[in-house]
């Protein structure tokens, strides 16, 4: 999907502004064309519906999102491309800590009208984990468990990101990086190296 522009780029961003701290049943229809400087008819010309708004806002992000991740692993295969997904993800993280947060807030919603669509859209980007972690692990994709897999690291990569971002802005990126990749190439649970 391309990347809306004018007034609709004003009015998608006003809404995930207004989303990403209220919520989405915590923002009207009035608040987003108040932000955006639109007038409503302008609002309701654009998107015919609060659903409607918020779905394009997320089909958007989610779109994009994963556009991104084939991207970051192109050429790369195995623990290198994992790498690059994480990384990416992070700096997308990041750069849209607002769609972020709205996609941790809705992803598990399964009363919203745009279901589907974010199902459908996450689901894309999961493949490109679920690939990755298949190439390196062959072992996954025979048990069919390589989908779970790509949902956990893509998960624990989303909380981790925004943890990083509201509690610890200071740390690097590259220190939220390696700590995510320790923890999935088993450091929490390999016994304590004992020096001498």
């Amino acid at each position: 999907m391309p990347r809306a522009t004018g007034t609709k780029r004003a009015i998608l961003d006003a809404a995930l502004t207004l989303a990403a701290t209220r919520g989405i049943t915590g923002t009207t229809m009035d608040d987003v064309a108040e932000l955006a400087g639109v007038a409503k008819g302008s609002l309701y010309y654009n998107f015919s519906s609060k659903d409607k708004l918020f779905e394009a806002l997320l089909q958007e992000g989610v779109g994009a999102l994963a556009d991104t991740l084939r991207g970051a692993r192109t050429g790369l295969q195995g623990p290198a491309a994992l790498e690059s997904l994480i990384t990416v993800l992070l700096d997308r993280i990041e750069a849209n800590a607002g769609l972020a947060k709205l996609m941790a807030a809705e992803i598990f919603r399964t009363d919203r009208a745009w279901q589907k669509t974010l199902f459908a859209l996450r689901h894309d980007a999961l493949a490109v984990f679920a690939e990755a972690i298949a190439e390196a692990r062959p072992t996954t994709a025979a048990a069919g468990t390589s989908g779970l897999m790509a949902s956990s690291v893509f998960g624990a990569v989303l909380m981790a990101g925004l943890e990083w971002l509201v509690f610890e802005p200071d740390r690097d990126r590259d220190e939220v990086t390696a700590a995510i990749l320790e923890s999935l190439s088993g450091g929490l649970l390999a016994p304590p190296s004992r020096e001498l």
